[in-house]
């Protein structure tokens, strides 16, 4: 398999979706915790990028040996179109696969055991979102388990590894006693500044739904869209930006992240062409791409805001 092949693959493009909470994640717990810790970034930032490629290849994986439409495994899978063995997809998704859980067991080691508890559940969720006899994509889950586990469990755990001392949560195994503690209010701080790429990401798949329904219906891949209806699914898309930009102001007026982040809003005016947009037709040719470049509006807007921010009270 050559690297373009393995790139298309993995949909290296797409990546930047998982880029965005660990840089917010990273800004925040230098903001809030006034805390960071450079090896415990990089050994989760590989962890987490490889095992994003993982899920995406299972994705494409699963796709290709579970599609009706042989037209669809012939010329629009990228196994298909360059013949790649399976054997040599599966052992490359075994290989990428390895190296994530063998970066997680080291920072494991260099933390605590709820870093192993939250990782296994991201990656159970990453695994089984494509994989298993009943898929997640494949329910009306899709949009919840990928907002949650790429928009909060990244930030939750890259604000974890940094300032796992902090009092943010703590799970202890002593003998036959395990306990789990927790800062409710910490924990809510977290959540409602990862709100943003919780809807952002969201969107992502449910725009990707929405303009694949009647495909999916086709092969039997029942999304969110399909139970709602695409007027209703259309409507929930606008919502989560709407969402997108309250949580912002709220976490400002509750001093999670600084006021100057307030400047982030003014992408409001490009969103929302986008979002009309995609409200007069979707088409994965030609509007699918605004869920794209709104991801990349709200949330590059918060990085971008949040650096200046920082670097101002250095």
């Amino acid at each position: 398999m050559s690297i373009g092949t393995f790139l298309k693959l993995v949909e290296i493009q797409t990546k930047i979706a998982s880029v965005f909470p660990f840089l917010i994640g990273i800004l925040f717990v230098i903001y809030r915790y006034d805390t960071f810790n450079p090896l415990n970034t990089m050994i989760f930032f590989g962890s987490m990028i490889i095992f994003d490629l993982t899920t995406t290849a299972i994705n494409n994986y699963m796709d290709y040996r579970k599609a009706l439409n042989q037209d669809y495994r012939r010329e629009q899978n990228i196994i298909g179109q360059k013949k790649v063995p399976e054997r040599v997809v599966i052992t490359t998704i075994m290989a990428m696969l390895i190296i994530a859980t063998g970066l997680g067991v080291w920072l494991v080691f260099r933390t605590d055991l709820l870093v192993l508890l939250i990782g296994m559940v991201c990656f159970a969720i990453g695994i089984f979102y494509t994989f298993g006899p009943i898929p997640l994509s494949r329910m009306p889950l899709g949009e919840v388990f990928s907002g949650g586990a790429m928009g909060f469990g990244i930030i939750f755990l890259i604000v974890y590894v940094n300032a796992f001392d902090q009092g943010i949560a703590q799970l202890i195994w002593e003998g036959r006693n395990i306990s789990l503690t927790a800062d409710i209010i910490l924990l809510l701080e977290i959540l409602l500044i990862s709100l943003p790429c919780v809807f952002t990401i969201a969107n992502l798949m449910l725009a990707n739904n929405i303009c694949d329904l009647e495909d999916d219906i086709t092969n039997k891949r029942y999304t969110l869209p399909y139970y709602l209806g695409k007027r209703y699914a259309i409507w929930l898309f606008d919502l989560l930006y709407v969402a997108s930009f309250i949580a912002i102001i709220i976490s400002v007026l509750f001093n999670l992240i600084p006021v100057f982040l307030l400047v982030s809003l003014i992408v409001i005016v490009p969103v929302y062409k986008h979002v009309r947009q995609f409200n007069r037709i979707q088409e994965k040719s030609e509007t699918f791409q605004v869920a794209i470049k709104n991801l990349v509006l709200v949330n590059g807007s918060l990085v971008a805001t949040f650096i200046i921010s920082l670097l101002i009270t250095l």
